[in-house]
């Protein structure tokens, strides 16, 4: 299975040393849940930021649109180019994950909303309950799961034909599908603890004392980015041919 990563932003440069940049924790937390579940996958990077995109919409198997220090509502070309690009992949039911910005952005495009949120930067391990379970989750865990998040723009009105899947305190809309081709979630399963700790000191005083404080400290929390991984190996393969 060849998946494709539609990159929308870099980790700093700063930081590049230590976490290397999006494509790679993308690409090495799904490739582990690849190899978990027995199936061989590839990765190939677009860096839509700068306008880079497949030739063709088959290139890839499935896509992943990446998280973005942007705002999808920003009045950027290659953010309305991104939009157009999502529109058609949801045309043709390719199979898309969208993560963090990528939720957003799938949202706006396909006529839901997102704004800034009311309660701000919610960041650290945040914990969603599933609402809707769904054939890619394992029975065994449908507890409520916990990823990292780093946002303060949220989905406010899910797209037409969307299904909630799953909601967190913070952030209701935190997990929606449409059909079996689209799947979104406001967190971050490619993110490790040391980031999101070095991403909030970066931010310290936009943050405030308060969540700053309360996201250092949620990063002791069990952290279950590998079974959402699972989930979305599971989903861009597809239904099994029994179901």
């Amino acid at each position: 299975m060849r998946i494709g990563i539609l990159q929308a932003d870099a980790v700093i440069e700063q930081f590049q040393s230590v976490h290397g940049n999006y494509p790679g924790m993308i690409a090495g937390i799904l490739g582990s849940a690849a190899t978990e579940l027995n199936l061989d996958v590839e990765f190939r990077n677009y860096d839509v930021e700068h306008g880079i995109y497949p030739d063709a919409t088959d290139e890839c198997d499935a896509y992943v649109i990446t998280g973005s220090k942007k705002s999808v509502y920003d009045d950027e070309p290659w953010i309305a180019a991104l939009k157009e690009y999502t529109c058609e992949l949801h045309q043709e039911e390719k199979k898309l994950v969208g993560l963090c910005f990528g939720h957003q952005l799938v949202a706006e495009a396909l006529g839901g909303k997102t704004l800034g949120a009311d309660v701000g930067w919610c960041v650290g391990i945040h914990e969603s309950e599933v609402i809707q379970s769904q054939w890619f989750m394992s029975d065994e865990e449908l507890d409520p799961f916990t990823l990292i998040v780093s946002h303060k723009d949220q989905v406010i009105q899910l797209p037409e034909g969307a299904q909630l899947l799953a909601s967190a305190e913070q952030c209701p809309n935190s997990m929606y599908s449409i059909g079996d081709h689209i799947l979104t979630m406001q967190g971050h399963p490619e993110f490790t603890r040391e980031y999101s700790r070095d991403l909030m000191e970066m931010r310290r005083e936009i943050l405030g004392v308060e969540t700053y404080s309360e996201g250092v400290a949620s990063l002791a929390k069990p952290l279950k980015k590998n079974i959402i991984a699972r989930w979305i190996i599971r989903f861009m393969k597809g239904k099994p041919a029994t179901e």
